[in-house]
């Protein structure tokens, strides 16, 4: 705080976005928050109608007009027109809409675009402002490599000198075993990892499996390697069936919350992917492994195919730890300046809001 008081004086106020030492996240949803403020000011946009069916390219209805008017308010590269007619031009306008909510980019006008696009202005300035009060958590990030994994947003994106140079999506916890929000340091990657079941997995789930399967652990690659107070300490063995794939990547935390690849890959198309007991799953691991390792030449793509496939772990300690950020922004703008919100998955929101508004339900 004396710092911060130090730099006022020094500044005189003036400059703020030069000095303030505020993460770059609050700054943009700033700027997005006066372009909101505007709209509300002149009214905001008026409520579609709910629909009973999905509307597509070539599709013809009144409800066209409505919708284009609407998408205009928040796409600036959209000119509404008066046609009754579903062209080019509006499903790749829709498709930007749903990418700014999260849903699947599918050229679709449906009942779930529809209700993002029902949300009132006001509600929209709340969740900007909501977001930038987290964005005033951060610290400065520091480094030209940061990966970062946007819990809401269901992605993980490496930034590389404030460019985003790999993206996919990833499964996060469910609301029940939430993904825990923090910082640290990626510092490892391991090929063919063994997964330690977790105590309470292995109390809740494992063990009324034994008792119903005698073979259970066999059919599930699993061994026991010791007993506590009772329950079983298991462990899963390397192999295509392991729960956490054939690579997993650590940054070493009190959350126990890591990343890593998964035999079940169906569930990376869905629009709402909160599925694991906490830790986060990858869409593209070894894509991941590849970038990490990128600047050690003795890791070519087939020596990490390799590893991958063993029956034994190889753990590989990077040269440098790399940052991590594990965030719950359900308003954000991207490297292109767009601003995106996703649905509030854990409630968060709604508990920040209840603090910051005194109107919030």
């Amino acid at each position: 705080m004396v710092a911060l008081l130090d730099s006022l004086v020094t500044h005189q106020g003036k400059n703020l976005k030069q000095w303030e030492p505020v993460n770059s996240v609050y700054m943009n949803l700033q700027s997005k928050l006066k372009d909101y403020a505007a709209m509300d000011e002149k009214g905001g946009w008026d409520t579609l109608p709910v629909l009973k069916k999905s509307f597509a390219k070539g599709s013809k209805d009144s409800i066209i007009v409505q919708v284009k008017k609407r998408l205009a308010w928040e796409d600036p590269q959209f000119v509404a027109d008066s046609l009754l007619t579903f062209d080019d031009s509006l499903e790749v306008a829709v498709n930007r809409a749903r990418s700014r909510y999260g849903l699947n980019e599918n050229g679709k006008v449906d009942a779930s675009l529809v209700k993002e696009l029902n949300v009132p202005v006001k509600k929209r300035i709340e969740q900007i402002l909501i977001n930038m009060e987290r964005g005033r958590w951060l610290p400065p990030t520091e480094g030209n490599v940061l990966i970062v994994a946007n819990i809401p947003d269901y992605r993980l994106r490496v930034f590389e000198d404030n460019r985003v140079v790999l993206s996919m999506n990833i499964v996060v916890g469910t609301v029940a075993n939430n993904s825990v929000i923090f910082n640290d340091e990626l510092k490892y990657i391991v090929f063919a990892p063994y997964w330690n079941v977790p105590m309470s997995i292995a109390r809740n789930e494992i063990v009324p499996a034994m008792r119903r399967n005698k073979n259970y652990l066999a059919r599930n690659n699993m061994e026991i390697t010791g007993y506590n107070n009772g329950v079983p300490v298991v462990r899963q063995k390397p192999g295509k069936s392991n729960s956490l794939g054939l690579v997993k990547f650590l940054f070493p935390n009190s959350y126990n919350i890591y990343f890593h690849d998964t035999p079940s890959k169906s569930l990376f198309e869905r629009e709402q992917r909160a599925f694991s007991h906490g830790c986060i799953r990858l869409q593209k691991p070894v894509e991941l492994a590849k970038y990490l390792l990128r600047n050690q030449p003795e890791w070519t793509d087939e020596k990490i195919q390799e590893a991958m496939h063993k029956n034994k772990e190889t753990w590989v300690t990077l040269p440098e730890a790399i940052p991590v950020m594990i965030t719950y922004f359900t308003a954000w703008v991207d490297v292109e300046n767009s601003i995106h919100f996703n649905k509030d998955v854990y409630g968060h929101d709604k508990k920040l809001a209840a603090r910051l508004f005194s109107h919030a339900e």
